[in-house]
C-alpha cells in the first residue's frame, strides 16, 4: 500500500491554544488565598479567635473554587492534542466555569440563609476583631483581583492563516482561517475566579459598613441584612455565570449574532431559477471567539460547489471548522421555500 503526504488536506483541531496569562493569574491568586487562608486559620488557633478561624474556613471555599480554574488550565493544556476530543479541549474551561458558578450559587445560599437566622438570632459581635479580619480579607481579594483583571486585559487572540481544501468524492470541507486580531470571546474560567474573588470582595465591603454601622450606631440588624442584601448580589452574578458557561456547553448559541451572518451569507445564492435553499444549518462554539459550522444546501445551480460555499463564508473569521453539503434537484423537479 502506498503511503501519501495528507498534510495539505489535514489540520489540527485544537481551535483555542488557552490563556496563558489567565493561568498564571488564576495561579498567583491561588497561591496569595492559600497563603492567607493558612494564616488566618493558624492565627484563629493560636490566638482563640473565632472570627479568625470562620474567616479563614470561609477563605478556603474560594481557594478550591480558583483551584478548580488552574486546574481545567492546566487539563485544557495537557490534553490539547488528544483525539478523542472532536473539536479540541477549550471546553474542559468551560466545564470548570460552569461548575464554579454552581458553588457560588451555593455559597450565596449558605450566606444567605446564616444571614437570615442571624436576623431572628442576634449574636454578640466583637466588632474590632471582626472588622480587622474583614479588611484583611478586602486586602488579600482586591490584590486577588487586581491580577486577575490584569490576565484579562492581556488576553489577545493568537494569529493564525490555515486554508484548507478537501478534493474528491466527498461534499465534506474543512475550512480553518484564523485572521489577525483581539479575542472576542470570554474566558469563562478565568470569568468564574474572577467572580470568586469579587463576589468575596463586594461581601466584604458590605460587611465593614454593616460593622461601622453596629459597632457606632448600635444597628445590629444592619449585619444580617448586608449579609442577604451580599448573597442576592452573589446570587446574581452566579446566574449569570450559569447561563453563559451551560449555552456554550449545550451548544445553544443558534440566536449567536454569527448565525445570522451565515444566513446572510447564504441567502445570497438564492438567486432566479436557481434559486438554493438551506435545508441544515448547524453552528456551535469551539473556542472563545472560534465556531464549527455544518451546511447543507439543496440547488437547481449546476456552478454552486462546496469551495463556492466555503470561500463566502471564509469573510468570517470566527468560523474556524465549516463543512458544507450539497444536494442538486434533477431538472424536473421542484423546491419548495422553507
Amino acid at each position: 500500500m502506498h503511503t501519501h503526504d495528507l498534510s495539505p488536506w489535514t489540520h489540527s483541531h485544537v481551535f483555542d491554544r488557552g490563556n496563558a496569562a489567565g493561568e498564571r493569574g488564576t495561579r498567583l491568586v491561588l497561591l496569595l488565598t492559600a497563603a492567607a487562608m493558612v494564616a488566618e486559620i493558624g492565627a484563629g488557633w493560636w490566638f482563640g479567635s473565632m472570627a479568625l478561624l470562620a474567616d479563614g474556613w470561609h477563605m478556603s471555599s474560594h481557594a478550591l473554587a480558583i483551584g478548580l480554574s488552574v486546574f481545567a488550565y492546566a487539563a485544557a493544556r495537557r490534553f490539547a492534542d488528544d483525539r478523542r476530543f472532536a473539536f479540541g479541549t477549550w471546553k474542559i474551561e468551560v466545564l470548570a466555569g460552569f461548575a464554579s458558578a454552581v458553588f457560588l450559587m451555593g455559597v450565596a445560599a449558605l450566606m444567605g440563609f446564616a444571614s437570615i437566622e442571624r436576623l431572628f438570632a442576634p449574636a454578640a459581635i466583637r466588632y474590632p476583631e471582626a472588622m480587622a479580619v474583614t479588611c484583611l480579607g478586602l486586602l488579600v481579594n482586591l490584590a486577588s483581583a487586581w491580577l486577575l483583571g490584569g490576565a484579562h486585559h492581556h488576553h489577545h487572540g493568537h494569529d493564525h492563516d490555515h486554508r484548507h481544501h478537501h478534493r474528491g468524492h466527498h461534499d465534506h470541507h474543512d475550512h480553518h482561517d484564523h485572521h489577525h486580531g483581539h479575542a472576542h470571546g470570554h474566558d469563562l474560567n478565568l470569568r468564574s475566579a474572577y467572580l470568586h474573588v469579587l463576589a468575596d470582595a463586594a461581601t466584604s465591603v458590605l460587611a465593614l459598613l454593616a460593622l461601622a454601622g453596629g459597632w457606632w450606631l448600635g444597628w445590629n440588624w444592619l449585619d444580617p441584612v448586608m449579609g442577604i442584601v451580599g448573597a442576592v448580589l452573589v446570587g446574581h452574578w452566579a446566574l449569570g455565570l450559569i447561563r453563559q458557561t451551560s449555552a456554550v456547553l449545550l451548544d445553544r448559541e443558534m440566536d449567536h449574532p454569527v448565525v445570522d451572518e451565515v444566513r446572510d451569507v447564504l441567502a445570497g445564492f438564492d438567486q432566479g431559477r436557481d434559486g438554493t435553499r438551506v435545508t441544515d444549518l448547524h453552528v456551535w462554539r469551539v473556542g472563545k471567539d472560534k465556531f464549527a459550522c455544518i451546511v447543507a444546501l439543496i440547488t437547481h445551480d449546476p456552478t454552486l460547489t462546496p469551495a463556492r460555499v466555503r470561500t463566502a463564508l471564509g469573510v468570517h473569521e470566527e468560523l474556524a471548522h465549516v463543512t458544507v453539503e450539497i444536494a442538486r434537484c434533477d431538472d424536473g423537479a421542484t423546491m419548495k421555500a422553507g
